[in-house]
């Protein structure tokens, strides 16, 4: 309790040195605005006062409603990009309401919105930044947060892999009660039950997991019960078995199960990912065009055959489409049925380079723009691969109820490249699937920035 409680006020000390690092280096901006002369006319002493002390109010309702949330166990980029973004926004609004509220005389407009983009940047950066520093803070061993795991289902040895075993998080093992061998053990899950009423007895960290069966309601309520009287946060994890894959749902006041269920049902939000395909790949077209001449001729000097490759491939709803690539292959008779591999014999020099920085999906952003595939999105695979994986792997065709990607959430988080056995491709296929279920506008935005990192950190999985 006493770790735990200095754990929150670890957090809270980060948390209020942040927002006071804002407010410190939004007014170190606003002085080098005004000392440089950034807005061409002359504003009195007077003018200067009144539009400092309306921006440092509007960053203050900015910062109650938007604080930054990087001093969280589990953060991603997105969420850090989101709620800058939202800061900042809040910050502009409020501060042009406040200011024309009063009157103010001299044009705002402008100033507000130059202030506010730098600001952004800045703060964007500075986010990143803490958040690698406290990463950092917490592989050292401080700020981290104990856990005590309670079951013998593979579901345990899996969080654990993923939670415990990355540093970074600051999750730390108090105890572990079951059977799993590869876990350091106190005891059983009988033993674990028969201390319920001695909690003193048990190993009991921060945060406490229990993986049984739900049919055990008696032991989880008391599990729980206990737990809320020592102040141990308690999650229940369900057995894999136990959920069918299903997830709640509602039909007006019913509750029913679903296979999946996805933000992307929402016409709103199917709008605004149509939206930002075409601007960006509008965008990235433009850019490829700069390229073409120079790819071309590379193309043609090393390797003779078309410039473009064009596959089948399974698209939305299970629909065939032609998926365009700059060919990186020798022209050949098994590119509809065999993937590259790492020392691919096929594969020309240049062609490699382009795989490896993926230059050669450029042209896939023609696809985007016609409809067919989506900038984020589960990678749309070969009409053999989807015959062969959807017989093997049961919820394979759930990745089809969205459009695919040039790049995807696998890609991103190590399932790309070659699948040599099963169980890569379904390491792949749960992570098109977390895609689908938890899809945003910035998980999109975090997603593409993590892929134009690969084109300057290498992707040893790039072949």
């Amino acid at each position: 309790m006493k770790n735990m409680s200095r754990n929150n006020r670890t957090n809270n000390l980060i948390k209020w040195l942040i927002i006071a690092g804002d407010f410190v280096i939004f007014n170190i901006i606003l002085y080098l605005a005004f000392k440089t002369k950034l807005f061409r006319n002359p504003w009195s002493v007077e003018d200067i006062r009144m539009y400092m002390l309306a921006c440092n109010f509007a960053l203050s309702i900015g910062e109650y409603n938007f604080p930054t949330i990087i001093h969280q166990r589990i953060v991603g980029a997105d969420s850090i990009l989101k709620r800058s973004t939202m800061l900042i926004f809040t910050q502009t609004l409020v501060s042009y309401i406040v200011l024309r509220a009063f009157q103010f005389d001299p044009r705002v407009g402008l100033p507000l919105l130059a202030i506010g983009s730098v600001l952004l940047v800045v703060i964007i950066s500075l986010r990143l930044i803490e958040r690698w520093i406290l990463k950092k803070i917490r592989r050292l061993g401080y700020n981290t947060r104990s856990v005590t795991l309670v079951g013998s289902n593979a579901a345990i040895k899996e969080f654990y892999k993923k939670l415990l075993n990355n540093p970074t998080l600051g999750y730390k093992l108090q105890g572990y009660y079951g059977t799993l061998e590869d876990l350091p053990r106190q005891g059983s899950v009988d033993d674990f039950v028969s201390l319920i009423d001695t909690p003193d007895e048990l190993q009991l960290g921060d945060e406490l997991y229990l993986c049984i069966a739900r049919e055990k309601r008696e032991i989880i309520e008391k599990t729980a019960r206990m737990c809320n009287s020592r102040f141990v946060k308690f999650y229940y994890l369900p057995i894999p078995e136990e959920t069918l894959f299903l997830q709640p749902a509602l039909l007006e006041d019913v509750e029913v199960f679903t296979t999946f269920t996805s933000p992307l049902e929402d016409a709103l939000n199917r709008a605004i990912k149509r939206l930002s395909d075409i601007i960006l790949s509008a965008l990235f077209l433009l850019f490829t065009c700069l390229l073409l001449p120079i790819i071309v001729l590379i193309i043609k000097w090393q390797s003779p055959g078309p410039i473009i490759f064009k596959q089948k491939r399974t698209g939305l709803d299970g629909n065939v489409f032609y998926c365009y690539k700059f060919r990186s292959m020798h022209v050949n008779k098994e590119a509809d049925r065999v993937q590259a591999t790492k020392d691919d014999p096929r594969k020309y020099p240049f062609g490699n380079f382009m795989r490896k920085t993926n230059i050669d999906e450029l042209p896939q952003f023609w696809n985007v723009l016609l409809g067919d595939m989506s900038i984020v999105g589960p990678r749309p695979h070969m009409l053999a691969h989807t015959d062969q994986y959807s017989k093997l792997i049961n919820k394979y065709m759930i990745r089809h109820f969205v459009k695919p990607g040039v790049t995807g959430w696998a890609q991103v988080t190590g399932f790309r490249g070659e699948t040599h056995e099963l169980w890569q491709m379904e390491g792949r296929i749960e992570r098109d699937i977390w895609y689908i279920q938890h899809w945003s506008f910035w998980l999109d935005v975090r997603i593409i920035w993590m892929t134009i990192k690969t084109i300057f950190i290498r992707d040893e999985k790039a072949y």
